[in-house]
């Protein structure tokens, strides 16, 4: 007998019902076994003791395939729903498949089937075992699913642990994080006009093209001279609790040039360092320094331009542990070799922000904060509110308000004081939410308002000034708006509020905002006059709180360029020289290596006649002291000028210390004559 006519007998014996045969159809290796049946069958004559061994151990294989495939059936017919099962066809027409299927594998040649027998004995074996196992051991399998779920619960537990245990770090990790693809504009421009509107019909230039190192920050240009190392490195100097500490190094090549640069800068002419920068092309501190003449000089393309190449020149440096996104990686300020990256990322930052690439301007804010967190140098917890509001991160903002709050107190500065109360009326004015989680919102703008108005009552005047509003009478007359809150300001406090006014008041500008400002303004009135504990209590703490900033506030001031905040620094700031390639350095600086004396050095506090004089005599020295000349002659006629000239020096300040200007006259003079020069 065949193994179909077993199968269907063993059915039969089993009591089971009109099987579907369609899905009891022989696969291509149990087809194999059939032909191979047949044509020992029809060619070779065995001994009858042979055939009758053979036949039995084929038709024990039958029927442990039956086994299997009645398993199999079991376990399908529990998936398939009712509705499939009405839906298939008779006995009948599966049976004349399954003839018309068998006839065309009769057809096949016996190579085939030597190939396929071998491996089917294997595979058989490995379906016994599932079977036996899944229908011996039912009760095991289902223990062993809760098994893995207990595991992955544990897993889940043990990650939740973690993340407790580290919940310092994971919390200014998930505020520190940065995106490589977020730090190019060319992504968020694209967002904002398209591709084809960004890139254009770009092809490149195949002749004469450079090969420059592909960055994350920068696009190299092909415009740009041929990168040769300038002699930045930059090292490992610890790691430390997860976090790792590097700083950048000057080889003797680079200090030569910096010493050269130094002599550039003193000499007050921007060639000087267009000619340093023509043999040195990507010296860092020259890149800064020329990108700020181009900018005074209106030629922002050429200063955004001199920027890009000073962060290609430090990308190229980096050492290879060093991280842009990870929020790990520090850089300490106190060295000078350190300072230029954090001015060549704010400046690049700036630049970003007035193309109008917030998103990618606050990526750079997020990396450069992440460089020294503690410390921040450069004060950019006083930027990064307004640009995660221009950006519209307004989830961002309040995480970072909720993770910094409790060891930076956010709440004493102004920015983040009305920030936060502005990002929660946006998030209440959304149009996908839900009535009450508005309304939430909404409500705790309202409280934030009025606690920041209450706070920080100087903010409000010059707002409505430069949002060109003019305030009602009755807010402007009151003594806790009025010029008096401004006047009676410490001068720390009115410096921070300067800075924030003047560079957000935009934000302000919408009709749906100040409105809100109105009814808050008009409630917090209501509160003075009833004369609230809070108010009396946040006057207090004005008082004895921001007598004086510290030096990192105005490090951020000089960098901001806001003329309302420029306006408002200390004396011992503005009087000091301020160099753009590093402005304000740290009273207490890490030197790495020291500018050697020169022999002709100037005056250290030369005047502009000082001035005058060294330009048309710059070998003499105007101090007065001998000079060490091999002739002593020349020494003597040098010395003998150089009191001549302090001479005469002494005499014009006389001259001009008696000086007396008259006063123009009126123009009510009868007597004046028109033709008269003023």
């Amino acid at each position: 007998m065949s193994s179909r006519a077993l199968r269907r007998l063993k059915g039969k014996q089993r009591g089971q019902e009109a099987l579907d045969l369609g899905d009891l159809t022989l696969g291509p290796e149990e087809q194999a076994e059939g032909e191979e049946e047949q044509l020992d069958t029809a060619n070779v004559t065995p001994p009858p003791n042979s055939s009758r061994k053979a036949k039995k151990n084929k038709a024990q294989k039958n029927f442990s395939n039956i086994y299997e495939l009645i398993g199999d059936i079991d376990n399908e017919a529990e998936k398939i729903s009712p509705d499939e099962d009405a839906g298939k066809p008779d006995g009948k027409t599966t049976k004349k498949k399954d003839n018309r299927e068998m006839k065309k594998t009769d057809e096949k040649e016996e190579e085939t089937t030597t190939k396929s027998s071998s491996g089917d004995k294997v595979k058989k074996k490995k379906k016994k075992k599932k079977t036996k196992a899944a229908s011996e051991n039912g009760q095991d399998l289902a223990a062993d699913d809760n098994i893995d779920l207990l595991l992955e619960k544990l897993e889940q537990s043990q990650g939740l642990s973690l993340q407790n245990e580290d919940c310092g770090g994971s919390d200014r990790r998930s505020v520190l994080h940065v995106e490589h693809r977020n730090l190019n504009p060319e992504t968020e421009l694209k967002r904002y006009f398209g591709a084809r509107a960004v890139l254009g019909d770009q092809r490149p230039r195949h002749r004469n093209r450079q090969f420059h190192r592909s960055t994350w920050m920068t696009n190299p240009k092909d415009s740009w001279p041929r990168f040769s190392r300038p002699g930045i490195s930059m090292s490992l100097l610890e790691s430390k609790d997860g976090i790792q500490y590097f700083a950048f190094e000057h080889s003797r090549e680079y200090q030569q040039v910096q010493f050269k640069f130094l002599d550039a800068v003193e000499s007050m002419d921007p060639n000087n360092i267009v000619a340093l920068l023509q043999l040195n092309p990507y010296h860092i501190d020259s890149l800064l320094q020329l990108s700020d003449v181009c900018r005074i000089q209106e030629d922002q393309e050429m200063a955004r331009d001199l920027i890009e190449r000073a962060l290609y020149s430090f990308e190229c440096a980096f050492h290879p542990l060093f991280s842009l996104t990870s929020g790990t990686c520090r850089l300490d300020y106190l060295r000078p070799e350190n300072r230029a990256f954090y001015l060549a990322l704010y400046k690049h930052m700036m630049f970003l922000e007035k193309r109008g690439c917030p998103r990618t301007a606050l990526e750079y804010c997020r990396l450069i904060l992440s460089l020294d967190p503690d410390s921040d140098p450069l004060c950019m917890l006083l930027l990064i509110d307004f640009l995660m509001l221009r950006s519209r991160e307004y989830q961002s903002l309040l995480q970072l308000y909720q993770d910094w709050e409790e060891h930076k107190n956010l709440s004493q500065l102004p920015n983040f004081a009305f920030s936060t109360a502005l990002c929660h009326f946006h998030l209440s004015q959304q149009e996908d939410m839900d009535l009450d989680e508005s309304q939430k919102y909404r409500h705790k703008a309202d409280q934030m308002l009025q606690n920041a108005l209450i706070m920080f009552p100087g903010v409000l005047i010059p707002l409505l000034d430069l949002c060109s509003v003019q305030p009602d009478a009755t807010v402007s007359s009151h003594a806790f708006f009025g010029p008096r809150s401004q006047i009676g300001q410490p001068p720390a406090l009115a410096e921070l509020t300067a800075l924030y006014v003047g560079r957000t008041y935009n934000l302000w500008r919408e009709a749906a905002v100040m409105l809100w400002l109105e009814e808050c303004v008009k409630e917090v009135l209501r509160q003075v006059d009833a004369s609230n504990p809070l108010v009396e209590d946040c006057q207090n703490k004005r008082k004895q709180r921001y007598q004086s900033a510290p030096r990192n506030i105005h490090r951020h001031v000089l960098l901001s360029e806001i003329k309302e905040a420029t306006s408002n620094l200390p004396l011992e700031v503005t009087t000091q020289p301020v160099m753009g390639f590093d402005p304000l350095p740290p009273l207490d600086s890490v030197m790495s290596y020291t500018r050697p004396e020169r022999q002709n050095v100037g005056a250290s506090n030369e005047s502009t006649l000082s001035l005058f004089f060294r330009s048309l005599l710059p070998n003499f020295n105007l101090q007065g002291g001998p000079r060490q000349e091999d002739d002593m002659e020349v020494a003597r006629a040098g010395q003998e000028l150089n009191q001549e000239v302090n001479r005469l020096m002494v005499a014009m300040r006389d001259m001009l210390a008696n000086i007396r200007f008259q006063e123009p006259p009126r123009e009510d003079n009868p007597y004046r004559d028109e033709e008269e020069w003023d």
